[in-house]
């Protein structure tokens, strides 16, 4: 499970990349667990959450970015 100090580490392009990893895999879970066939059904919860904070800390920058903006100009 990463950790939000994890994540905060890596860059826009990186964390991009992890978000369209754990969506596809959300997908195979949900897939997974309409047939019966999902091992640790846990793991629907940490790939949710993950990607839940993927997305805080992407409109945290954007945010961020959007005020620095407004700052200078």
């Amino acid at each position: 499970m990463a950790q939000i100090d994890d994540l905060k580490v890596k860059t826009d392009d990186q964390l991009q990349t992890q978000l369209l990893d754990l969506k596809r895999e959300a997908f195979n879970l949900r897939f997974q667990a309409a047939t019966n066939q999902l091992e640790k059904p846990s793991r629907v919860k940490e790939v949710r959450r993950t990607i839940a904070r993927i997305r805080t800390l992407q409109s945290e920058r954007a945010r961020k970015q959007t005020a620095d903006a407004a700052a200078q100009g």
